[in-house]
């Protein structure tokens, strides 16, 4: 068990392993582990975005907060990311991600 707050290049690098593993795993046939995995990523990217906010890039630790960070919902830390108006301005420019996102 890990003592010390995860830093915004953890879950970066984290993001970056997970997308790797879930490529290997479509390269093999092996679509819902690579869904599931690439879900992981996005966790890990959109958790990076939101240690980026806090003080020397640590993810907070903050009990009132850490609740709501520590969560695999991807909408709920898309929010706290604060990248909602992005997603929106970037589905509407790619029907592809909306579909996908709507999935």
């Amino acid at each position: 068990m890990r003592d010390v707050p995860l830093t915004r290049k953890d879950f970066q690098r984290l993001a970056e392993l997970r997308v790797r593993e879930a490529a290997a795993l479509l390269r093999t046939r092996n679509p819902v582990g690579s869904y599931y995995l690439g879900g992981y990523a996005i966790e890990c990217a959109l958790k990076a975005c939101i240690a980026k906010q806090a003080r020397r890039h640590e993810f907070p630790l903050k009990a009132d907060y850490v609740r709501r960070v520590y969560t695999h919902n991807l909408e709920e830390l898309l929010r706290l990311a604060d990248l909602e108006q992005q997603l929106e301005h970037d589905m509407q420019n790619s029907p592809a991600l909306a579909r996908n996102w709507a999935s």
